[in-house]
């Protein structure tokens, strides 16, 4: 294991996001507070209740996952992508490197990002309503594995993009929808029956749901269908990176 190699990737991404620390900071501090000012106070003065919590609160583990999602997806993209434009990516392919160490540097910062910026968010959200975390550990468990998956996801953007334009394709036309009819906001047991069925056909629900528990010990699936679902997109997404690598195609190409 090379662990220098590892090591330099790592650090490499993690200055560039000291860099930009204050841009990096600041959007989520300020769109956490507008969503508490547009869903909390207009919504919440409608819905004051979901399944006994406040609504303010309830809404807290959806914006956090909404967060981890998009930034990891577009901290990994973006960091891989970058040296395929500028046709570096050589130079790491040329260096000592297995494409476990390429790949574990790349998702290691994205995801250590997504991670900073999600306690970010915590604490921001403490400062608009009462946030209880009922079982931590569980909470830090889907923070990290949700960051790790979705850095993944976005490494294989990263990957496949043909322009910058295509690293923003799927985060804001898939991934963002998702997350807005996941159950990010509501319980989707306010929804009709017809969209209730509907509603759990889309993954991220059961992300949002496995982590709306660690803090309230309420959900709308199951808690272990929420970990096999995180678990079965980890996995998919190392054995999709996998095979792309042994294959050489889009980098090395």
């Amino acid at each position: 294991m090379n662990w220098y190699g590892v090591k330099a990737i790592y650090i490499h991404e993690m200055e560039r996001f000291r860099r930009t620390l204050f841009q990096s900071l600041a959007s989520p501090i300020i769109t956490t507070s507008l969503y508490f000012v547009v869903f909390g106070s207009a919504i919440g003065s409608r819905i004051t209740e979901i399944d006994g919590i406040n609504y303010g609160s309830y809404i807290v583990p959806g914006m956090i996952m909404l967060t981890i999602l998009t930034q990891s997806i577009s901290n990994a993209s973006f960091a891989f992508y970058f040296p395929r434009f500028t046709n570096t990516i050589y130079e790491i392919l040329a260096a000592p490197l297995s494409s476990f160490e390429i790949v574990l540097g790349f998702v290691g910062a994205a995801a250590s990002k997504s991670l900073i910026i999600g306690c970010v968010i915590i604490l921001t959200a403490n400062f608009f309503v009462d946030v209880r975390i009922d079982h931590p550990l569980l909470m830090m468990f889907f923070l990290i594995l949700t960051s790790i998956t979705f850095a993944l996801f976005g490494f294989i953007i990263g990957m496949y993009a043909e322009g910058f334009e295509g690293l923003q394709i799927i985060p804001i036309l898939i991934i963002t929808p998702l997350v807005f009819l996941g159950g990010s906001f509501y319980s989707i047991n306010m929804l009709p029956e017809f969209w209730q069925k509907i509603s759990l056909l889309n993954p991220v629900l059961y992300l949002i749901s496995g982590f709306r528990y660690s803090f309230y010990e309420v959900s709308d699936v199951s808690l272990f269908t929420s970990t096999l679902t995180i678990l079965t997109i980890l996995i998919g997404c190392i054995i999709f990176i996998t095979y792309t690598f042994s294959k050489g195609y889009k980098i090395k190409d």
